[in-house]
Protein backbone atom coordinates (compact mmCIF):
# COMPACT_ATOMS: atom_id res chain seq x y z
CA UNK A 1 0.00 0.00 0.00
CA UNK A 2 1.00 3.64 -0.42
CA UNK A 3 0.71 6.16 2.39
CA UNK A 4 -0.99 9.33 1.16
CA UNK A 5 -1.63 12.71 2.75
CA UNK A 6 -5.21 11.59 3.43
CA UNK A 7 -3.86 8.75 5.62
CA UNK A 8 -1.84 11.00 7.93
CA UNK A 9 -4.58 11.89 10.49
CA UNK A 10 -5.46 8.23 11.06
CA UNK A 11 -1.83 7.13 11.13
CA UNK A 12 -0.99 9.89 13.58
CA UNK A 13 -3.81 8.83 15.92
CA UNK A 14 -2.79 5.18 15.67
CA UNK A 15 0.89 5.71 16.45
CA UNK A 16 -0.03 8.08 19.32
CA UNK A 17 -2.19 5.35 20.87
CA UNK A 18 0.61 2.79 20.47
CA UNK A 19 3.02 5.23 22.12
CA UNK A 20 1.45 4.37 25.50
CA UNK A 21 1.97 7.94 26.67
CA UNK A 22 5.48 8.19 25.19
CA UNK A 23 7.20 8.26 21.84
CA UNK A 24 7.16 12.04 21.42
CA UNK A 25 4.66 14.57 20.13
CA UNK A 26 3.29 13.56 16.73
CA UNK A 27 1.66 16.86 15.74
CA UNK A 28 4.66 18.64 14.22
CA UNK A 29 5.96 15.50 12.54
CA UNK A 30 2.52 14.82 11.04
CA UNK A 31 2.57 18.30 9.46
CA UNK A 32 6.02 17.63 7.97
CA UNK A 33 4.95 14.24 6.63
CA UNK A 34 1.69 15.59 5.19
CA UNK A 35 3.50 18.34 3.29
CA UNK A 36 5.96 15.84 1.84
CA UNK A 37 3.20 13.49 0.74
CA UNK A 38 1.24 16.33 -0.84
CA UNK A 39 4.23 16.91 -3.11
CA UNK A 40 3.62 13.47 -4.62
CA UNK A 41 6.35 11.48 -2.86
CA UNK A 42 4.32 8.66 -1.36
CA UNK A 43 6.26 5.79 0.25
CA UNK A 44 5.24 2.21 -0.53
CA UNK A 45 4.64 0.17 2.64
CA UNK A 46 5.42 -3.46 1.84
CA UNK A 47 4.54 -6.51 3.92
CA UNK A 48 7.57 -8.46 5.14
CA UNK A 49 6.41 -11.61 3.34
CA UNK A 50 6.26 -9.67 0.06
CA UNK A 51 9.92 -8.59 0.20
CA UNK A 52 12.53 -10.85 -1.42
CA UNK A 53 14.35 -12.62 1.46
CA UNK A 54 17.71 -11.07 0.58
CA UNK A 55 16.38 -7.47 0.61
CA UNK A 56 18.53 -5.46 3.03
CA UNK A 57 16.27 -3.46 5.37
CA UNK A 58 17.76 -0.67 7.50
CA UNK A 59 15.93 0.24 10.75
CA UNK A 60 15.89 4.02 11.31
CA UNK A 61 14.38 6.49 13.74
CA UNK A 62 14.88 9.30 16.22
CA UNK A 63 16.46 8.78 19.65
CA UNK A 64 16.71 11.13 22.60
CA UNK A 65 14.55 13.87 24.04
CA UNK A 66 11.81 13.96 21.42
CA UNK A 67 10.39 17.14 23.00
CA UNK A 68 13.55 18.91 21.78
CA UNK A 69 12.59 18.05 18.20
CA UNK A 70 10.01 20.85 18.12
CA UNK A 71 12.59 23.33 19.47
CA UNK A 72 15.44 22.17 17.26
CA UNK A 73 13.69 21.11 14.07
CA UNK A 74 15.35 18.59 11.76
CA UNK A 75 17.11 19.88 8.67
CA UNK A 76 15.81 16.89 6.75
CA UNK A 77 19.26 15.39 6.23
CA UNK A 78 19.75 13.60 9.54
CA UNK A 79 18.22 10.23 8.64
CA UNK A 80 19.85 10.19 5.21
CA UNK A 81 23.20 10.90 6.88
CA UNK A 82 22.71 8.09 9.40
CA UNK A 83 21.75 5.64 6.62
CA UNK A 84 24.77 6.71 4.54
CA UNK A 85 27.06 6.18 7.54
CA UNK A 86 25.77 2.68 8.26
CA UNK A 87 26.13 1.80 4.57
CA UNK A 88 29.76 2.95 4.56
CA UNK A 89 30.56 1.08 7.76
CA UNK A 90 28.90 -2.23 6.82
CA UNK A 91 29.60 -2.10 3.10
CA UNK A 92 25.94 -2.98 2.49
CA UNK A 93 23.48 -0.81 0.62
CA UNK A 94 20.02 -0.14 2.04
CA UNK A 95 17.34 -1.59 -0.23
CA UNK A 96 14.43 -0.77 2.10
CA UNK A 97 13.80 1.06 5.36
CA UNK A 98 11.74 0.36 8.47
CA UNK A 99 11.15 2.21 11.72
CA UNK A 100 12.80 1.30 14.99
CA UNK A 101 9.57 2.12 16.88
CA UNK A 102 5.93 2.39 15.76
CA UNK A 103 4.77 4.30 18.87
CA UNK A 104 4.85 8.09 18.65
CA UNK A 105 6.74 10.22 16.16
CA UNK A 106 8.93 7.32 15.00
CA UNK A 107 5.78 5.86 13.49
CA UNK A 108 5.73 8.85 11.10
CA UNK A 109 9.15 10.39 10.50
CA UNK A 110 10.87 7.32 8.99
CA UNK A 111 8.11 7.25 6.36
CA UNK A 112 9.25 10.70 5.30
CA UNK A 113 12.82 9.42 5.05
CA UNK A 114 11.69 6.52 2.85
CA UNK A 115 9.86 8.95 0.59
CA UNK A 116 12.89 11.26 0.38
CA UNK A 117 15.31 8.41 -0.36
CA UNK A 118 12.96 6.64 -2.77
CA UNK A 119 13.10 3.34 -0.87
CA UNK A 120 10.30 0.91 0.01
CA UNK A 121 9.21 0.76 3.64
CA UNK A 122 8.92 -2.58 5.42
CA UNK A 123 5.73 -3.02 7.44
CA UNK A 124 7.44 -3.91 10.74
CA UNK A 125 9.31 -2.31 13.61
CA UNK A 126 11.53 -3.20 16.57
CA UNK A 127 9.12 -2.33 19.40
CA UNK A 128 5.43 -2.80 18.50
CA UNK A 129 4.67 0.15 20.80
CA UNK A 130 6.51 3.03 22.52
CA UNK A 131 9.62 2.00 24.48
CA UNK A 132 12.18 4.17 26.29
CA UNK A 133 15.41 2.22 25.71
CA UNK A 134 17.15 0.72 22.71
CA UNK A 135 18.18 -2.35 24.71
CA UNK A 136 14.49 -3.25 25.00
CA UNK A 137 14.05 -3.57 21.23
CA UNK A 138 13.05 -6.83 19.56
CA UNK A 139 16.56 -7.44 18.21
CA UNK A 140 17.82 -7.31 21.80
CA UNK A 141 15.10 -9.76 22.88
CA UNK A 142 16.03 -12.27 20.17
CA UNK A 143 19.78 -11.92 20.71
CA UNK A 144 20.47 -10.47 17.27
CA UNK A 145 21.87 -7.34 18.89
CA UNK A 146 21.84 -3.61 18.19
CA UNK A 147 25.37 -2.85 16.95
CA UNK A 148 26.58 -1.40 14.70
CA UNK A 149 24.56 1.81 15.00
CA UNK A 150 25.12 5.15 13.27
CA UNK A 151 23.84 8.45 14.65
CA UNK A 152 23.56 11.83 12.94
CA UNK A 153 22.66 14.96 14.91
CA UNK A 154 21.27 18.28 13.63
CA UNK A 155 24.64 20.04 13.88
CA UNK A 156 26.23 17.64 11.40
CA UNK A 157 28.11 15.26 13.72
CA UNK A 158 27.96 11.59 12.71
CA UNK A 159 29.07 8.82 15.08
CA UNK A 160 29.19 5.04 14.55
CA UNK A 161 29.07 2.60 17.46
CA UNK A 162 30.79 -0.27 15.74
CA UNK A 163 30.64 -3.12 18.22
CA UNK A 164 29.09 -3.25 21.67
CA UNK A 165 26.55 -5.06 23.82
CA UNK A 166 22.96 -3.84 23.70
CA UNK A 167 23.41 -2.15 27.09
CA UNK A 168 26.60 -0.45 25.89
CA UNK A 169 24.84 0.78 22.74
CA UNK A 170 22.11 2.29 24.92
CA UNK A 171 24.71 3.97 27.14
CA UNK A 172 26.73 5.17 24.14
CA UNK A 173 23.68 6.71 22.51
CA UNK A 174 22.72 8.56 25.72
CA UNK A 175 26.27 9.89 26.09
CA UNK A 176 26.25 11.18 22.49
CA UNK A 177 22.89 12.87 22.97
CA UNK A 178 24.24 15.02 25.80
CA UNK A 179 26.39 16.92 23.28
CA UNK A 180 24.06 16.73 20.29
CA UNK A 181 21.21 19.02 21.30
CA UNK A 182 19.14 16.25 22.86
CA UNK A 183 18.16 14.18 19.83
CA UNK A 184 19.66 12.43 16.83
CA UNK A 185 18.70 10.20 13.92
CA UNK A 186 19.85 6.59 14.18
CA UNK A 187 20.30 3.80 11.66
CA UNK A 188 21.11 0.18 12.46
CA UNK A 189 22.84 -2.43 10.34
CA UNK A 190 20.75 -3.85 7.48
CA UNK A 191 18.62 -6.90 8.32
CA UNK A 192 17.82 -9.33 5.48
CA UNK A 193 14.06 -9.38 4.94
CA UNK A 194 14.09 -13.14 5.42
CA UNK A 195 15.12 -12.59 9.07
CA UNK A 196 12.51 -9.94 9.90
CA UNK A 197 9.74 -12.37 10.87
CA UNK A 198 11.95 -13.79 13.61
CA UNK A 199 13.49 -10.54 14.85
CA UNK A 200 10.84 -7.81 14.52
CA UNK A 201 7.22 -7.00 15.30
CA UNK A 202 5.27 -7.44 12.08
CA UNK A 203 2.60 -5.37 10.28
CA UNK A 204 2.76 -2.49 12.75
CA UNK A 205 2.35 0.40 10.29
CA UNK A 206 -0.74 -1.12 8.67
CA UNK A 207 -2.14 -1.97 12.10
CA UNK A 208 -1.50 1.56 13.41
CA UNK A 209 -3.29 2.99 10.37
CA UNK A 210 -6.29 0.69 10.90
CA UNK A 211 -6.38 1.49 14.64
CA UNK A 212 -6.33 5.22 13.93
CA UNK A 213 -9.10 4.95 11.37
CA UNK A 214 -11.33 3.11 13.84
CA UNK A 215 -10.54 5.61 16.61
CA UNK A 216 -11.39 8.61 14.41
CA UNK A 217 -14.55 6.92 13.14
CA UNK A 218 -15.72 6.53 16.76
CA UNK A 219 -15.86 10.32 16.99
CA UNK A 220 -15.30 12.59 19.97
CA UNK A 221 -16.46 11.42 23.40
CA UNK A 222 -17.94 8.06 22.29
CA UNK A 223 -19.80 5.86 24.75
CA UNK A 224 -17.72 3.13 26.36
CA UNK A 225 -18.92 0.16 24.25
CA UNK A 226 -18.20 2.15 21.06
CA UNK A 227 -14.74 3.10 22.33
CA UNK A 228 -13.85 -0.46 23.31
CA UNK A 229 -15.03 -1.78 19.95
CA UNK A 230 -13.10 0.86 18.03
CA UNK A 231 -9.85 0.29 19.91
CA UNK A 232 -10.35 -3.44 20.40
CA UNK A 233 -9.28 -2.90 23.97
CA UNK A 234 -10.81 -2.40 27.39
CA UNK A 235 -11.59 0.79 29.27
CA UNK A 236 -10.02 0.73 32.74
CA UNK A 237 -11.59 3.97 33.93
CA UNK A 238 -13.51 7.03 32.77
CA UNK A 239 -13.14 10.00 35.08
CA UNK A 240 -11.36 13.12 36.26
CA UNK A 241 -7.65 13.20 37.09
CA UNK A 242 -7.37 14.10 40.78
CA UNK A 243 -3.63 14.24 41.30
CA UNK A 244 -0.36 13.95 39.38
CA UNK A 245 3.00 13.57 41.11
CA UNK A 246 6.43 13.46 39.46
CA UNK A 247 9.98 12.62 40.53
CA UNK A 248 13.24 11.36 39.07
CA UNK A 249 13.30 7.59 38.75
CA UNK A 250 16.16 5.22 39.60
CA UNK A 251 19.12 5.39 37.22
CA UNK A 252 21.21 2.56 35.87
CA UNK A 253 24.95 2.14 35.43
CA UNK A 254 25.69 5.52 36.99
CA UNK A 255 23.41 7.64 34.81
CA UNK A 256 20.38 9.69 35.95
CA UNK A 257 17.00 8.01 35.72
CA UNK A 258 14.10 8.98 33.49
CA UNK A 259 11.26 11.05 34.92
CA UNK A 260 8.91 8.91 36.99
CA UNK A 261 5.47 9.68 38.38
CA UNK A 262 1.89 8.65 38.99
CA UNK A 263 -1.56 9.93 38.14
CA UNK A 264 -4.70 9.17 40.12
CA UNK A 265 -8.28 9.51 38.90
CA UNK A 266 -11.74 8.69 40.16
CA UNK A 267 -13.83 6.46 37.91
CA UNK A 268 -17.19 8.16 37.35
CA UNK A 269 -18.87 4.78 36.95
CA UNK A 270 -18.38 3.53 40.52
CA UNK A 271 -16.04 5.93 42.34
CA UNK A 272 -13.08 3.54 42.26
CA UNK A 273 -9.62 5.10 42.29
CA UNK A 274 -7.31 4.22 39.41
CA UNK A 275 -3.62 5.00 39.79
CA UNK A 276 -1.27 4.98 36.83
CA UNK A 277 2.45 4.50 37.39
CA UNK A 278 4.46 6.07 34.60
CA UNK A 279 7.97 6.70 33.36
CA UNK A 280 8.35 7.78 29.73
CA UNK A 281 5.27 5.59 29.14
CA UNK A 282 2.32 4.45 31.25
CA UNK A 283 3.50 1.22 32.89
CA UNK A 284 1.02 -0.03 35.47
CA UNK A 285 -2.62 0.57 36.41
CA UNK A 286 -3.93 -0.18 39.91
CA UNK A 287 -7.64 -0.05 40.69
CA UNK A 288 -8.31 0.51 44.39
CA UNK A 289 -4.77 -0.75 44.99
CA UNK A 290 -4.99 -3.93 42.89
CA UNK A 291 -3.06 -4.28 39.60
CA UNK A 292 -5.46 -4.48 36.66
CA UNK A 293 -3.19 -3.82 33.65
CA UNK A 294 0.51 -3.44 32.97
CA UNK A 295 3.25 -3.32 30.41
CA UNK A 296 3.88 -5.04 27.98
CA UNK A 297 0.20 -4.32 27.26
CA UNK A 298 -0.30 -0.75 26.05
CA UNK A 299 -1.90 1.75 28.44
CA UNK A 300 -3.19 4.92 26.85
CA UNK A 301 -4.93 7.95 28.36
CA UNK A 302 -7.38 9.78 26.10
CA UNK A 303 -8.69 13.30 26.53
CA UNK A 304 -12.48 12.84 26.87
CA UNK A 305 -13.28 15.97 24.84
CA UNK A 306 -11.16 15.13 21.81
CA UNK A 307 -10.13 11.49 22.03
CA UNK A 308 -6.50 12.57 21.58
CA UNK A 309 -3.99 10.44 23.55
CA UNK A 310 -2.25 12.37 26.34
CA UNK A 311 1.46 11.90 26.81
CA UNK A 312 2.84 11.25 30.28
CA UNK A 313 4.41 14.69 30.50
CA UNK A 314 1.13 16.41 29.58
CA UNK A 315 -1.38 14.74 31.89
CA UNK A 316 -2.66 17.20 34.50
CA UNK A 317 -5.10 17.27 37.40
CA UNK A 318 -8.65 18.23 36.44
CA UNK A 319 -8.65 16.69 32.98
CA UNK A 320 -11.48 14.31 32.07
CA UNK A 321 -9.98 11.16 30.56
CA UNK A 322 -10.56 7.61 29.44
CA UNK A 323 -7.85 5.11 30.39
CA UNK A 324 -7.69 2.21 27.97
CA UNK A 325 -5.62 -0.95 27.69
CA UNK A 326 -4.64 -2.41 24.30
CA UNK A 327 -3.19 -5.89 23.96
CA UNK A 328 0.54 -6.18 23.43
CA UNK A 329 1.84 -7.47 20.11
CA UNK A 330 2.14 -11.28 20.13
CA UNK A 331 5.93 -10.90 19.93
CA UNK A 332 5.95 -9.67 23.54
CA UNK A 333 3.56 -12.26 24.98
CA UNK A 334 6.25 -14.94 24.58
CA UNK A 335 7.42 -15.69 28.17
CA UNK A 336 11.04 -15.64 26.96
CA UNK A 337 10.71 -12.02 25.84
CA UNK A 338 8.21 -10.57 28.30
CA UNK A 339 10.81 -9.90 31.06
CA UNK A 340 12.33 -7.09 28.93
CA UNK A 341 9.09 -5.10 29.19
CA UNK A 342 7.37 -6.27 32.36
CA UNK A 343 7.08 -3.87 35.35
CA UNK A 344 10.24 -5.15 37.05
CA UNK A 345 12.25 -4.12 33.97
CA UNK A 346 11.39 -0.56 35.09
CA UNK A 347 12.10 -1.13 38.77
CA UNK A 348 8.46 -1.64 39.75
CA UNK A 349 8.06 -4.61 42.10
CA UNK A 350 4.95 -6.10 40.53
CA UNK A 351 4.20 -9.11 38.37
CA UNK A 352 2.91 -8.33 34.88
CA UNK A 353 -0.86 -8.44 34.50
CA UNK A 354 -1.46 -11.00 31.80
CA UNK A 355 -4.65 -10.44 29.79
CA UNK A 356 -6.74 -13.57 29.61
Amino acid sequence: MRITAADVPALERGVALLGSGGGGDTVTVAVLLRRLLESGREPAVVGVADLPPDTLVVPIGIVGATAALTEKLPSGDEMASAVAAIQRWTGQRAQALMTIEIGGLNGLLPLAAAAELGLPYADADLCGRGLPRLDQASVAATGRGMAPAAMAEPGGQVVVLASASDAAVEDGVRAFLVSSGGWAAIALAPIPAGELAENTVLATTSQALALGRRALAAGENPDLPTLETALRGRVLARGRVLEVSRHVGPGERGRPGFGRGSATLADHRDGALLRLEMENEYLLALRDGLPVASTPDILSVLDRRTGVPLQCDLIRAGVEVDVVCLAAAPFWTDPRRRPLLEPRAYGIDCDPVVAG
